[in-house]
């Protein structure tokens, strides 16, 4: 495969190799990578993880935690001088504050390192002294991880990828209407090149606004610095003639530019050498927003694991830089809106969503998992009479009104099947039965000395995500 190329062909100078020689035998360092899509909860889960880790006291389930191997965390200056350092303070007090409110959303890859002083526990602590583990988590948006399946199209190709969503899809309309008025065959215009551009972007966002997950490329979503640049000014075109120094010409020039300019340094500086991965995914949202939108997400997180390259780390390949991705994790986000009587559907459903994607995966020797989570529980769970019936309901704030409000968002199925299947044939709506979506905000939390955030599962996530390196 065209990005296994780029992995292998990953160059790293003298230094840089005496770097991970000498780094192999002393600290133990761990890649962690954090992406999701669009409101998944990245930052939040981050926030919430490394909160959890440095105070210990709802970590339960992370062996190292409940039985004291871990002595001591703490935050360290992160490896890569280049990087931005996430903002853990700033989104802690948001979150923790005493007017606790969501922080602001990835928009740009940033890291951070948390160091473990971790000994052994049991009979076989005094064999084995007091050592260090660095834990390195790269945070990066989702929409950066789906452009790396772009490598392996060309123009023509993606294009005609594009279009066909479109068929599917609401809110081309306006995209197509500009489309109407180009020629692609006529000399390059740069107005017309932004018009267009500006109007593709338009419709990425509002696919994006309506549950899809597919909505590459991904820096029109975040531009960045790169916002205005001729490699984010182009859009997909209906086939036809390009004749030199068209619009459909430099349009597929441009699209050329963007795989080498943004995708490929991409992969080569941050996504290659992680080692660890998780993906947060918003099923309850997908599942909102329709059978379509389901769809969509269970194709993404197929094209997801092409990205990875997975398999178990020997430890000739952790020295010499050839990394593969052991663990791989994906996590249904916001449990904490659904009564925990429906938490094994929800886990279900992720499961389902993501077989493909995980057989893939394991048949390469990585270690998958599926689970559903809350970083940060927003809600409180009751039971409320309505009519002859009595409902598991969850009780929270409303994040648009500021109002408190108890929610049953409709029975997922027990049976993914009932909504994989009419998904899977193009089904417009749900037979059965509509599933409603609340956002809610955080609550005001009281934490009690070496207590993080209160949460659902993060510590079962951390046990698999690193657990065994601890």
């Amino acid at each position: 495969m065209v990005i296994g190329a780029i992995a292998d062909g990953v160059t790293r100078g003298v230094e840089a190799v005496s770097g991970t020689v000498t780094g192999a035998f002393s600290d133990e360092v761990i890649r962690l990578g954090v992406t999701g899509l669009s409101r998944a909860g990245k930052t939040v889960f981050i926030t919430s993880l490394v909160a959890n880790l440095m105070n210990r006291g709802r970590m339960g389930q992370l062996r190292a935690a409940a039985n004291g191997s871990i002595r001591t965390a703490y935050l360290q200056p992160q490896p890569d001088d280049t990087v931005p350092r996430f903002d853990y303070e700033t989104h802690l007090d948001a979150l923790t504050g005493p007017a606790p409110h969501w922080p602001e959303s990835t928009r740009a890859i940033s890291e951070l390192r948390l160091s473990f002083r971790v000994q052994q526990a049991g009979l076989l602590a005094g064999l084995r002294g007091v050592r260090t583990v660095h834990l390195d988590i790269v945070d990066y948006p989702g929409e950066w991880l789906l452009d790396l399946a772009l490598i392996e199209k060309d123009y023509a190709e993606w294009s005609a990828d594009t279009f066909a969503r479109m068929e599917v899809r609401p809110h081309s309309e306006a995209f197509r209407a500009a489309l109407e008025t180009a020629d692609p065959a006529a000399k390059l215009e740069e107005p017309e090149a932004k018009r267009l551009a500006a109007a593709f972007t338009e419709y990425l966002k509002a696919t994006r606004e309506e549950g899809y997950s597919d909505c590459t490329p991904g820096r029109f979503l975040l531009p960045g610095e790169m916002e205005g640049s001729p490699v984010l000014t182009f859009a997909p075109l209906p086939p036809g003639e390009s004749p030199r120094g068209s619009l459909a010409r430099e349009f597929a020039r441009r699209y050329d530019a963007y795989k080498r300019e943004v995708v490929k340094p991409f992969f080569r500086e941050h996504f290659a050498r992680i080692d660890r991965q998780i993906v947060l995914v918003d099923a309850l949202g997908a599942i909102h927003a329709g059978p379509r939108a389901v769809e969509d997400l269970r194709r993404t997180l197929a094209e997801i694991l092409t990205a990875f390259r997975p398999g178990a780390n020997s430890f000739l390949s952790r020295i010499f830089g050839g990394k593969r991705v052991e663990r791989i994790l994906f996590a249904a986000t916001k449990a904490d809106h659904l009564h925990h009587a429906q938490h094994p559907q929800l886990t279900a459903i992720m499961e389902a969503l993501v077989s493909d994607a995980r057989r893939r995966a394991d048949f390469a020797g990585a270690r998958t998992q599926a689970m559903s989570i809350a970083a940060l529980r927003a809600t409180t769970e009751d039971r409320v009479s309505h009519g002859e019936e009595t409902l598991d309901v969850v009780r929270g704030v409303l994040l648009d009104s500021g109002k408190r409000a108890a929610f049953h968002p409709g029975a997922l199925p027990a049976d993914p099947s009932h909504l994989l299947v009419p998904a899977r044939q193009g089904a417009e709506a749900w037979l059965d039965e509509d599933y409603a979506i609340m956002r809610f905000a955080p609550q005001p939390i009281a934490l009690k000395p070496g207590e993080g955030p209160p949460h659902i599962r993060l510590d079962r996530a951390a046990e698999f995500l690193i657990g065994d390196r601890l």
